[in-house]
């Protein structure tokens, strides 16, 4: 294991259970494409550089895409001191001079014999893939002859078994005894140890790490301060993009606003279109519904012609909303009343003040006002019969009893003509030898009634 996989197997394991094992596939996959320089470029394969006491001599190896190819001997610490090979000044690190500046920083694993490891094949549940170490833990004392705190152990999975899944593990366990001569033998190198492991049949290493994982020497990364600063222009990148996202919404936010208040006040100012229309549409309604249920001049003075007697004459006639006026000379102002009762189109016929004597003409002036009435309600048709003037010639005065209409009812006289043959007759003009009336003021003649 490296150190980075020390330090986030753990935490990958709880999060992805084989992440471990899927980023080594990965990596290792992704690396095989790379050209060699590229891949030594990245860190990529690099190795690891590799002590293995040899009697009285520590053979220094570098062990990439697993071949070991042998670099140096040195003489084992104790029997005698590592020669510089320029001068004697002390250096902080004994393989400073000694190799190239790329293979000095390697990882350094101390290979142990293989006859010096206890090794036992076992069968776990697939579940302890990713925390192996932890497991076999708990399997050193009835696995082996030796306690768990004196012997350094790991374990590394050999394959799975297709009928139940479980996995076949080889727990490696080297006494501590065993361990110590050979880290003696590093001296001063021993402290900048990695990693130990232990040699297999083919001369290799089997690829386990028996060194506690606090006591491993994290090597530095030279690619760590490039990535720190990718991983920070990531992050500002990623910030300036969000921030763009952001304004870039604002502003479609903005737009969206502006376009939603120009079609607001286009529907503010139709809807105020549509309520004038509205109150035009009303206005109109209810003019034509209030001229409908009025009479119109015409009826009205068709039924005055019909209605009114032959020694009657108007010089005003006003229609005032639903109030009628009558103002005119009549030699039989008293009897108006019960000839304009029953009407269709007037009702509450009455004088509206005393009869005035005129000298010049021989009649009485009036004064006569009446309601008008709903023309919806009550139809021509629907009246009663209408009252008609003596004939030409005849004597007002001198006229039947009987052909006079009861005040209180709306019957027509004996011998009253029909309502067609009243319709159809005209209001005829005062007699030859009756002097004109005066000629009333201009402006309280609304409708003159000279004529019929």
């Amino acid at each position: 294991m490296t150190g980075w996989r020390d330090r986030l197997g753990p935490t990958m394991a709880r999060l992805w259970p084989g992440a471990d094992r899927f980023l080594s596939w990965w990596g290792h996959n992704l690396a095989a494409w790379l050209p060699d320089r590229m891949r030594r470029a990245l860190g990529v394969g690099r190795g690891r550089l590799t002590f293995r006491a040899s009697g009285a001599e520590i053979v220094l190896a570098r062990q990439r895409d697993g071949v070991l190819d042998e670099l140096a001997r040195i003489p084992a610490h104790g029997d005698a001191t590592v020669p510089p090979p320029f001068t004697g000044e002390p250096v902080a690190d004994p393989l400073g001079r000694l190799l190239a500046p790329r293979i000095a920083e390697l990882p350094r694993w101390l290979l142990l014999p293989a006859a010096s490891c206890l090794r036992r094949r076992l069968a776990l549940p697939a579940a302890a893939a990713d925390r192996l170490r932890d497991v076999v833990g708990f399997e050193v004392d009835r696995q082996t002859p030796f306690e768990a705190a004196d012997v350094v152990y790991d374990a590394r999975l050999l394959g799975r078994r297709e009928a139940d899944g479980q996995l076949d593990v080889e727990l490696v366990v080297v006494p501590r005894h065993a361990v110590a001569p050979q880290r003696a033998a590093l001296g001063p190198l021993a402290d900048g140890l990695a990693g130990i492991d232990v040699m297999g049949e083919d001369g290799l290493p089997i690829g386990v790490n028996l060194l506690p994982p606090d006591a491993r020497r994290q090597q530095r990364d030279p690619w760590k301060t490039w990535n720190w600063g990718l991983a920070l222009l990531a992050v500002v990148a990623s910030a300036l993009m969000l921030w763009q996202v952001l304004q870039n919404r604002r502003a479609a936010a903005d737009a969206f606003e502006q376009q939603i208040a120009a079609r607001a006040e286009a529907g503010r100012h139709a809807a105020q279109q549509r309520q004038q229309l509205q109150h035009l549409v009303d206005g109109q309604r209810f003019l034509d519904a209030a001229r409908a249920a009025r009479p119109t001049s015409i009826d009205v003075m068709e039924e005055l012609t019909r209605r009114l007697p032959d020694s009657t004459y108007l010089e005003k006639l006003s229609l005032e909303d639903t109030r009628m006026m009558l103002i005119g000379l009549s030699s039989e102002a008293p009897a108006l009343i019960s000839r304009l009762q029953g009407a269709p189109y007037w009702r509450s016929p009455a004088l509206a003040g005393a009869l005035q004597p005129d000298p010049a003409s021989g009649r009485d002036r009036f004064t006569l006002t009446a309601e008008l009435v709903n023309t919806a309600v009550q139809t021509p048709l629907e009246a009663g019969p209408v009252p008609v003037a003596p004939g030409d010639g005849e004597d007002p005065a001198e006229a039947p009893a009987a052909a006079m209409p009861d005040a209180g009812s709306g019957t027509p006289p004996v011998g009253a003509p029909s309502p067609e043959a009243a319709s159809e007759a005209a209001m005829p003009a005062p007699p030859a030898d009756m002097p004109p009336p005066p000629p009333p003021p201009a402006e309280h003649m609304n409708n003159p009634g000279g004529a019929p």
